[in-house]
Formats: C-alpha cells, structure tokens, sequence
C-alpha cells in the first residue's frame, strides 16, 4: 500500500525524470520501474528513467573500521550516488547499518545473508538463523533486500560447467555452500510466499541477485547462468503478483565487450523487470583500474538497456576501498551511466551548455556543467588562456581567421 508520503515521493521523481505522474504510476504497475523509498525521499529504477547508480561499502573481517565506513557514505551521497549498499561482515554489524543510516538520506540496501553467515559461521548457520536475519533487518529502515536465490538444479548445473572461476558472488557462494553442505535446498526459495508478505508489509523493494555471473572473461555464458536467469524470473513474477516491487541482477560480473549489450538484451526479451548489473567489467587484466573498466563495461550495459550500474572501484579484486577509492569509482560509473543514457534517449542539454561555454573560453561556467563542478574548476586559468595550447589555441585562431 503506497501512503501520502510515498505519493508525494513519486511526484517528486516524475519531476526529477522530466516524466509524467501517470507513466512513473504505470512503470510500477506493470513491474518494469521500482521505486526504493526511504522517508520523503525515493530513487525511481526502470524502463525509461535515468541509469542509477549504487554504491557499495561495509565493512570486512580483513578490514574493520567503522568510521571508514560512514565517511564512505557521506561521500557516496555528497558526489551523486542513487542508493548505498552496507554489505558489512563484521564489527558490530547492525550498529554500523544504523550509524550509515544516520549520515545518509539515499536509500539504503542489504544482503541480509552477509550477516547471518558473518554471525553465526556456515558451520552453525540453520534455515532459522538465515530467516530471522532477514526478518530483523525488515524492521530496520531499509529501501531494498538482495535474496540470492540459487537452486540444487542450477547448483548440479554450475558444478558440471568447470569454470575457471567458479562462483564468484559472495552472497550467492555462501548460500550454495550452505545448501550443499546441508543437502536441503534454498530457504528463500522454501519461504518466499512469507519472505513476499513481509517485503510487501515494509514496501522494501526485491532484489534477486546473481549468483552465476561469471568471475573472468574466459568463463563464457554457460547452463547455470541460463537456468538462473529464468528461475529469477519465475521468482519474480510471482512477487510481482504479490504486490512486491521487484530487481533482477544480471549481466554483471565479467563478461567480454561484444557481448555485453547480447547479455542485457537477453534478459530485456525474457522480461520487463529492472536490470541491475554489477560493472561489468570486459576484460581481466586492467587490475588496479577496475574502476575505469568497469565504468568501460557499465557505459555499455547502461547504453544496451541496464536500469541501475553497481560501481567498481580500483580496489577490486584486491582490497576494500578506501574513501578516496569510493569517490573515484563512483564518478567513474556516473560518467558510464550519463554515456549510456545519452545511448538510450539521445544527447544531454547539459553537453551542449558546456559545448557552448566551452566555445566561448569561459572555464567557469563550463566547469558548473560538468558532473563533478569542483573536480572541473580545479586549476582552471583566470582569463581566456589554458596551459594545453598557451597561445596556439584551436578555438582562437578558428574565431580569428576562420569567422572574420
């Protein structure tokens, strides 16, 4: 049910996304936009709407500082970030959940098995254990839940494929460790008519993560990730069904350029629902530039028809990020997703402004364009004169002799 509040909240998107009340209104009705609330404010994910970008943070056992963790948020909002992820796995992990919701307003993310295995080991980890983590973290105020959601068959099918990397999604790996090593098959997938009551209940918004996207460039598109595809598919139409918005992860990962707009165009033939990809990234060994990669990878993706980009920083595959590594990395995805925005629905006005100032030598209002306006005006000249060219200036000369 959608109150007052939530209601002026998807006025306040149309507006943002230059779209009417009645075609935001129809995007949730029909599944194909999400819209992940938090208090007054929301971020609208879909068909038709700006590429949105989440960041990621939280804490690790090989890293535990919380107050690292909150300056990452506090930035991630300050530079233009849609929604935060907490994927903390240790510390005290709820205290640090309510500490990033102290300094933020974005709509906040979790992966509630990240918790449970942190808390409890896989050694003592139950079904119960796993559903009261994700029934505590509903009580909290959070936008959005990742459920991953692998099945025994598409387990059977990944094992068979012999991957390079194998699985490589943390939450996905755990819960295939949980299931084999019990031999009982996916909680979520045992409870979901209740975990579906519940979301609907709290209006938090589904994200169905991928479990099967593959860890390097050489593992190809295989079974595992097929049957995945079409079992998150399956889950979720049937939330839709419930009253439950709803995103599917895919296409993320890794995954070689010339196929990365196939694999989005994949799961946009198969259904309507919002694509979340993590990069991708296209190739493997740009290691310590993941961030650029990545932001290669996303452009594409998000210009193929992705809805909403994971960033990627340079510390990828290598440690967590530093807070100056969060701000590199998620400028680097805004730039992807502008690009691929200008893909989907044509150029900006905003590159034609600064087209314009540019033209004209005024390095401070061209700077004011720009998608970070302080990282522009640093070291811009105080007349019309740059260091690049010095007096052998292309637009001078071009206005000198070519307009006279």
């Amino acid at each position: 049910m959608i109150d007052n509040l939530q209601i002026d909240t998807i006025n306040k998107i149309a507006e943002y996304e230059q779209k009417s009340i009645q075609f935001i209104k129809e995007g949730m009705q029909n599944g194909s936009i999400a819209i992940m609330f938090r208090g007054k404010t929301g971020t609208g994910i879909g068909k038709g709407l700006k590429t949105k970008i989440n960041v990621n943070i939280g804490t690790s056992s090989g890293h535990c500082n919380p107050d690292e963790e909150i300056k990452k948020a506090e930035i991630a909002e300050q530079f233009g970030a849609d929604t935060i992820t907490d994927l903390s796995t240790a510390g005290d992990i709820t205290d640090i959940r309510r500490s990033i919701r102290d300094v933020t307003s974005l709509p906040i993310t979790t992966v509630p098995l990240y918790q449970a295995v942190s808390e409890n080991t896989l050694d003592f980890l139950t079904d119960d254990l796993i559903m009261d983590t994700l029934k505590n973290q509903l009580q909290e105020d959070i936008s959005s839940m990742v459920l991953h959601c692998p099945s025994l068959h598409t387990i059977k099918a990944m094992k068979q494929n012999h991957r390079i990397m194998g699985i490589v999604s943390k939450g996905g790996a755990m819960m295939a460790s949980y299931m084999i090593k019990n031999s009982n098959e996916n909680p979520y997938i045992s409870n979901f008519d209740e975990i579906l009551e519940m979301f609907k209940s709290k209006n938090v918004v589904l994200s169905l993560g991928n479990t099967m996207r593959s860890g390097c460039i050489h593992d190809v598109a295989d079974k595992a990730q097929a049957l995945e595809v079409d079992e998150n598919i399956r889950l979720a139409h049937k939330a839709h069904e419930k009253g439950v918005q709803v995103i599917i992860e895919g296409a993320g990962g890794h995954i070689r350029a010339d196929k990365i707009a196939d694999s989005i165009q994949y799961y946009k033939q198969k259904s309507h629902y919002p694509v979340f990809v993590a990069g991708p990234l296209p190739e493997d060994v740009g290691m310590g530039y993941d961030h650029i990669t990545g932001a290669i990878g996303g452009a594409i993706a998000s210009g193929a028809g992705a809805d909403y980009l994971c960033y990627i920083t340079r510390a990828e595959h290598k440690s967590l990020p530093t807070p100056d590594d969060v701000k590199e990395g998620l400028m680097a995805f805004r730039i992807a997703a502008h690009i691929g925005d200008s893909m989907k629905y044509g150029l900006s006005d905003k590159d034609k402004l600064l087209a314009e100032k540019r033209a004209m030598m005024n390095f401070k209002e061209q700077s004011a364009y720009a998608l970070d306006p302080f990282e522009a005006s640093r070291n811009i000249p105080n007349d019309t004169n740059c260091t690049m060219c010095g007096t052998l200036c292309a637009i001078k000369m071009m206005q000198k002799y070519f307009n006279s």
